[in-house]
């Protein structure tokens, strides 16, 4: 796992701009903590911060197919799990190898198979190759998009990077916002291509980009795609259980510390369960898999529920941990940390944004920095919810007759911060076209019924939406702090053949997450397998909700240009334990708009 920048222009010589892709390369000093590297030719410079993972002497970066005169320049982001059988299958081919890491087995497949590398590859990636003898950039990026990849538009060409302030740090992208970009963060879409920034674009997930003399050109290698299902429940939940095996074994290598993410729910339980008798089959049976939680200390006494969360994680972690065999750690978190001005202002730095969820961004930023004193990768149950129907909105007959987004009768209007009328945004009209174009995109099988196929609608919209902008947390926040989180359950063969399935089957029981609750039988306790879906934990102490009112109240005057006071007012003068948690939200959204506003100084051409 890395951070990876550079450009390529047709119009200036890169070997005269040295201290610029230098600069670039050095905002991304987080996401590479173990190394870094440069390299530059007339055409191009490309720019690399190293995590060391696999192979840690031989995959430095940018690597090059040869030492003299390379005709081409690899900079990688991420974990390619075949690339053990793809070495095999490019040695036939001819190809020899200097190193055991997957980086080199990238770039030597871009040597075999050019701009369609992409389909043979495996993993969570996000990549750039400058071909010399073409003159050509290839970016790529991996088919769910659970690794970033941004780019923009320069003189005579492109610069691109795994987090838009490296973009920043090219002399011609300066931090702007208009019109459109408030719509995209605010509206609560979740659009991949267009982001807050103005004239900063993302490489679809699935996507690949080239440019040469010609010009920009898009396509995307992979997207969800709905087949026929004629297996019966035994056979399916046998496929999910081999799937989401393979898909564990598969993302359990590593030279450096690895341990699992492991809330107590029944993804992380399941996953965590895979993983330790993989590392027993491995290591021997005393091996034993480190699992991390993450709790508060306002919790340990009484447990405060809210909307998103009716239990407490932390008994049924423990329960889960001591089932497994797990090394289990609870990392109980001070609820008055969450609110220290220089956590905050790290975690949106980390985003390059003001959109995040407050003190849950907050925690789980320092949850992943106490893992990264012991670990350098982390195994993650994100996406389960997803893939196999664990949100409420495929339980909630309101939701499925709804016009709109389903997560939307979640947070609404409440949970997102006003922003100023004056804008004249029209964000209700944004949402409803949006909403059109990504019900378009939804693919059809022949014969299904009205009701499956709304609820394809809303599997789709899922894990094209609602599920990127939850990768992305979890990307930027955990390599803010130098850590790997792999997602096992976005393998895309596991993503493919669930989402295929119909939806009666995934909700055979009357439950959610059906298929996964039946795979999972003897890998997690009853009392995980019968628990209900719980959301990531928040404090609920009444000195945090206090806390958070006097920043809002302090930082209220800078934002109101953007924000709308009359609205937010009055969730600064409600008593801090009856505060709700959407009104809560709600000052999460003024505190960080502040803190934004202040690092980055962006234009705002409105």
């Amino acid at each position: 796992m890395c951070g990876i920048t550079g450009w390529a222009s047709f119009h200036t010589d890169a070997r005269n701009r040295a201290p610029v892709i230098e600069a670039m390369t050095a905002t991304l000093a987080p996401r590479g903590p173990d190394a870094g590297g440069v390299w530059f030719g007339e055409r191009a410079a490309i720019g690399h911060r190293r995590l060391a993972v696999i192979d840690i002497e031989g995959g430095r970066q940018p690597m090059t197919d040869r030492a003299d005169e390379p005709t081409s320049v690899l900079s990688y982001s991420g974990e390619v799990y075949n690339h053990h059988e793809l070495r095999g299958q490019l040695r036939t081919l001819g190809h020899e190898f200097r190193t055991r890491s997957d980086t080199e087995v990238v770039l030597r497949a871009y040597a075999e198979w050019g701009e369609d590398v992409a389909e043979h590859l495996d993993g969570m990636f996000a990549f750039a190759v400058w071909d010399e003898r073409a003159q050509r950039l290839l970016l790529v990026r991996d088919r769910l998009g659970v690794k970033p990849l941004f780019w923009a538009r320069i003189d005579g060409g492109l610069a691109f990077a795994s987090e838009p302030k490296a973009l920043f740090a090219h002399p011609e992208i300066r931090p702007r916002v208009d019109a459109d970009g408030l719509r995209e963060a605010y509206s609560l879409l979740f659009n991949t291509g267009p982001t807050i920034w103005s004239g900063v674009r993302e490489v679809e997930p699935g996507g690949v980009l080239v440019l040469d003399r010609d010009g920009v050109r898009e396509r995307r290698y992979w997207q969800l795609e709905a087949r026929g299902h004629t297996q019966g429940r035994d056979e399916t939940v046998a496929r999910v259980h081999d799937l989401v095996s393979t898909a564990a074994r598969g993302q359990l290598e590593a030279d450096v510390p690895l341990c699992s993410l492991l809330s107590g729910g029944i993804d992380s339980t399941v996953l965590t369960a895979l993983l330790a008798d993989e590392l027993r089959l491995r290591e021997g049976q005393d091996a034993r898999i480190r699992s991390y939680a993450v709790d508060y200390s306002d919790q340990a006494e009484q447990f405060t529920g809210d909307v998103l969360r009716t239990g407490h994680d932390t008994p049924y972690a423990t329960e889960a941990g001591a089932f497994i065999g797990t090394d289990h750690s609870t990392v109980v978190l001070d609820p008055h940390a969450l609110l220290d001005p220089e956590h905050r202002k790290a975690v949106v730095v980390a985003r390059d944004s003001p959109i995040g969820v407050g003190d849950m961004d907050t925690s789980l930023y320092l949850l992943f920095g106490e893992i990264r004193r012991h670990s350098t990768v982390a195994l993650s149950g994100e996406a389960a919810d997803e893939v196999f129907g664990g949100y409420p909105w495929f339980h909630n007959p309101k939701a499925l007759a709804a016009s709109t987004f389903p997560w939307l009768l979640v947070t609404g209007d409440e949970a997102a911060m006003p922003l100023n009328p004056e804008l004249a945004l029209n964000v209700r009209e944004f949402r409803a076209d949006t909403y059109r174009d990504a019900l378009a995109a939804v693919p059809h099988i022949e014969g299904e019924t009205e009701t499956e196929h709304r609820q394809r609608e809303m599997q789709h919209l899922s894990l094209t939406r609602w599920l990127r902008q939850l990768l992305h947390r979890k990307d930027r926040l955990s390599m803010a702090q130098g850590l790997e989180v792999r997602v096992p359950y976005c393998d895309h063969r596991l993503v493919e053949y669930a989402y295929s399935v119909p939806w009666a089957l995934k909700s055979f029981d009357g439950r959610e997450k059906s298929l996964l609750r039946a795979a999972g039988e003897g890998l997690a306790p009853g009392s995980v397998l019968l628990r209900p879906k719980n959301h990531y934990p928040a404090t609920h102490h009444p000195d945090y909700n206090r806390g958070l009112q006097n920043m809002a109240r302090d930082v209220l005057p800078s934002v109101r240009e953007l924000a709308d006071e009359t609205r937010i007012k009055p969730c600064l003068d409600t008593p801090p334990d009856r505060l709700e948690w959407g009104h809560r939200l709600r000052l999460e959204r003024v505190v960080d708009l502040a803190l934004w506003l202040d690092h980055y100084r962006p234009e705002l051409a409105l």
